[in-house]
């Protein structure tokens, strides 16, 4: 454990003044404190040439964290609540995901870019943005790089959606529902989501209607991180076994399967079954433990996407962000094409 302490307290140094920088500047929410933490560990991997002291604990934050995240993230998911009222949305999540994921395969082939990149892009755009991408990369084995093109990216359009949608959906004449809807599936990161809705609520008074209803309709996107990884995981066991020479190869399904979603799974099975059943004081206690987790695993995405940054060549991505940019482009716009088109078909707006 000694070995990982130097470079955990540099990522911690870059994620701390990331998260209190944004709770005392509301307004930055829409860039969020993981992308303020992934662009500073990328300044600070120029500024530190030396990083033999430092590398064992960024590569610990950037890969074990990150699964510390995702199991945490689970305490925020309360299946019950989620199963209620996000059926309702069920339709419109189903192809937002299937066309995102549909989209990124045919721009992969038709633009060349790496498998694993576009794989991040395509789930991160249709599912949860940085979750997604957190809970994805372990299971592709994506590397630092790829991880940060994918979250600067999905970044890019959180940011241009948190902004335009608002004013977008009081255009096409949208009802307070609808927005909550089109806020829940067009929009794939949680920050950009709550930012969108904050907006809708100001603008037309609703108090914290909208946002309410588009948060279930973004946690009931989050569940479809279970099936996606899951699948991924089977996809590259048999690539690995195809990829191997006989039977003298042995592929580790244990190694490759992605044992933290289980966690998460767990852990939104806990919070339901405590949330049911218990009242008055030890719900309000178990409510507390639960939003402090939630919290903790919001912190630790920033934490691991400080690690990112500081192994990320902040020159290479640049120069090779045209494609990958492209392709969250297009993905951004199928999503939102698809969500404003299955709400007409069904009759929301």
């Amino acid at each position: 454990m000694k070995k990982y302490v130097f470079g955990i307290l540099l990522c911690l140094a870059i994620a701390v003044p990331a998260w209190l920088i944004v709770m005392l500047f509301p307004a930055l929410e829409v860039i969020g404190a993981p992308v303020i933490a992934i662009i500073a560990g990328m300044i600070l991997s120029l500024i530190i040439k030396k990083k033999n002291a430092f590398s064992d604990g960024i590569t610990f934050t950037s890969k074990k964290v990150l699964q510390y995240a995702v199991i945490l993230l689970g305490f925020g998911l309360n299946l019950t609540t989620v199963g209620q009222v996000g059926l309702t949305s069920l339709p419109i999540i189903i192809s937002t995901i299937a066309t995102s994921l549909i989209v990124s395969f045919a721009m992969y082939k038709l633009l060349k870019i790496p498998s694993k990149t576009a794989t991040l892009i395509g789930v991160g755009s249709s599912i949860c943005g940085g979750s997604a991408i957190a809970a994805t990369a372990p299971v592709i084995d994506a590397d630092d790089e790829e991880i940060a093109q994918s979250i600067s990216v999905i970044f890019l359009f959180n940011i241009i959606a948190a902004l335009i949608f608002p004013t977008l959906g009081g255009i096409l004449g949208m009802s307070n529902e609808g927005f909550a809807l089109f806020a829940g599936t067009a929009v794939n990161d949680t920050s950009s989501v709550t930012a969108a809705a904050s907006t809708w609520d100001s603008m037309h008074n609703t108090g914290s209607m909208v946002l309410d209803a588009a948060t279930i309709v973004k946690l009931t996107r989050t569940l479809a991180i279970i099936p996606i990884t899951l699948v991924l995981a089977v996809v590259r066991i048999r690539k690995e076994k195809n990829a191997g020479t006989g039977s003298t190869t042995k592929v580790s399904f244990k190694k490759i399967f992605p044992m933290f979603i289980l966690y998460f799974v767990l852990a939104s099975v806990i919070t339901t079954i405590a949330t049911s059943v218990l009242t008055g004081q030890a719900l309000d206690v178990a409510n507390n433990i639960f939003g402090f987790l939630k919290q903790l695993s919001k912190f630790f995405i920033v934490m691991a996407m400080a690690a990112i940054g500081l192994n990320t060549n902040i020159v290479k991505l640049v120069k090779t962000g045209g494609k990958p940019i492209l392709l969250g482009f297009i993905c951004w716009i199928a999503i939102t094409g698809v969500s404003i088109l299955m709400q007409h078909i069904l009759g929301i707006w």
